[in-house]
């Protein structure tokens, strides 16, 4: 599925930036548009959430089956000057992940088909504070780079309830810090600007929250487990 993202992103960016690259200067739409010390818009995009795990010990690796989530979310942008913009990009994402144990992890413990299966929903209120970089404006279309840091708040965490995996409940953390990095292209029309992006979302902190067994077949041999993501996001401004 990153892969499908990933090509579909290229797709878009290669084809319509091909055609304006290699064609003669034309007029340009919404010349002004950049001049302005602040503007607003919003975005709405396609998610898809992984886990990467570290162990205690050396056994059979977990497996992460990922979903395309859905995102929306809007836009400030603070103009440095011609080519850095500082974004502010709040947003809500949406997706789910199915994490799937190996029998060995049960070993001596009676367990059922449902127990090797943990389907992770998580509603993330997303808070991304952003540098863009960007190169010269080339016709109606403009690259650029993008990264910066990042917090979410994970409404769907279940950290401060009781019940763990014996009960069935994956509990993971609330609070997220990422840091982000990403690119794409500025489209400019006659009306606005329209810029597809892709970018990648790599946790900081640690997110598992421990059962109460230290010994949990769940939860016991994880040292630690953080998100990484894939977002798709097109942009209008």
């Amino acid at each position: 599925m990153k892969r499908v993202f990933i090509i579909l992103a290229l797709l878009i960016v290669s084809h319509t930036a091909t055609a304006q690259l290699f064609s003669k200067e034309k007029i340009k739409n919404n010349e002004n548009f950049d001049k302005a010390l602040l503007s607003w818009g919003f975005f709405l995009g396609l998610n898809s959430y992984d886990y990467q795990f570290n162990y205690e010990q050396d056994l059979k690796d977990i497996l992460v089956e990922t979903n395309v989530g859905f995102s929306v979310g809007l836009i400030s942008n603070l103009r440095i000057n011609k080519y850095l913009d500082l974004r502010f990009e709040p947003g809500l994402f949406i997706s789910q992940r199915n994490i799937m144990y190996d029998p060995s992890y049960f070993n001596g413990v009676e367990f059922n088909d449902s127990d090797l299966l943990r389907e992770v929903k998580s509603t993330y209120v997303h808070f991304p504070l952003l540098l863009k970089i960007s190169t010269k404006r080339l016709n109606n279309f403009k690259p650029f780079i993008i990264g910066g840091i990042s917090t979410s708040i994970n409404l769907s965490s279940n950290e401060e309830n009781p019940d763990d995996n014996s009960a069935g409940q994956f509990r993971t953390s609330r609070n997220v810090m990422f840091y982000e990095l990403g690119f794409g292209i500025d489209f400019y029309n006659q009306w606005f600007k329209f810029s597809p992006s892709i970018r990648g979302v790599f946790a900081m902190t640690d997110e598992i929250v421990k059962d109460v067994d230290p010994n949990s077949p769940w939860t016991g041999n994880i040292a630690t487990m953080k998100t990484r993501g894939i977002f798709l996001n097109f942009t209008f401004q």
